[in-house]
């Protein structure tokens, strides 16, 4: 039976002005960014469930329960506020949970997070994802920085090993450019597994939780920090294949 695993935003709408001359219209477009992500994964032992940014501030659940249906929650590229501000609170003025406790405990109890890399993950773009001092960051193997987190390398990044773990089971070989990626910093109960080469920023880490596994990935999962030649590499699938497994192994 496959395990079962939710993904948390990765999908933004964009709005464009087109002005030709005296005349002008706008449209609107949505995008994903959990594409690659998704289909690496078919055929897997794990069934990935997508759940896009906009969907999330209401059907995020709102109870441990509605949480430990899932083996795996992934949060990527959305900031603690979709799921801080429910309609509920946002429009209404109701109290709702605070679902940023409810991962915390989820962790604590034996569910598994990871966080992935983007504009609105850890502290993020101009510091609006606001990870930091929440009760995600304090299962995390990361803490997250005060000021905006981006870290980008047009030039090109790599990723540089620090100590053998099972989540580089089976991958062989030179590992692609990445082009950008989130700055943390370690927690002292973390585990660094790999940095960005030629710095001392965490890029893959983990970490046990009370009776819970929490782990990072600090760059995306796709555009615009992970070029197509990354995710087009045999490797991408087997490292979230590997991701998965060790975050699951005691389930």
């Amino acid at each position: 039976m496959q395990k079962q695993v939710l993904l948390v935003g990765e999908s933004w709408t964009s709005t464009s002005n087109h002005i030709k001359g005296f005349d002008q219209f706008s449209t609107a477009t949505w995008h994903t960014g959990a594409s690659d992500f998704i289909a690496a994964l078919k055929e897997s032992d794990y069934a990935v469930t997508h759940m896009p940014a906009h969907a999330a501030a209401t059907d995020f659940p709102l109870t441990l329960e509605g949480l430990q249906q899932w083996d795996v929650i992934i949060l990527s590229d959305i900031g603690a506020n979709t799921l801080l501000l429910h309609p509920d609170t946002w429009l209404k003025s109701r109290r709702t949970a605070n679902r940023l406790s409810l991962i915390h405990d989820y962790v604590a109890a034996g569910g598994s997070l990871m966080m992935i890399g983007g504009y609105f993950s850890f502290q993020g773009i101009n510091g609006g994802a606001r990870f930091r001092n929440t009760l995600v960051e304090k299962v995390l193997p990361v803490r997250c920085l005060a000021w905006d987190d981006r870290v980008e390398t047009p030039e090109g990044s790599t990723l540089e090993m620090t100590q053998p773990h099972a989540v580089f089971n089976n991958i062989s070989g030179e590992w692609p450019w990445m082009l950008g990626y989130n700055e943390v910093e370690m927690q002292p109960e973390g585990t660094l597994l790999a940095t960005v080469a030629g710095t001392a920023h965490p890029l893959l880490a983990v970490r046990e939780y009370e009776k819970g596994r929490s782990l990072v990935w600090t760059s995306d999962m796709s555009a615009h920090w992970l070029p197509q030649e990354f995710t087009q590499w045999p490797g991408y699938r087997q490292l979230w294949i590997n991701c998965f497994d060790w975050l699951t192994e005691r389930a």
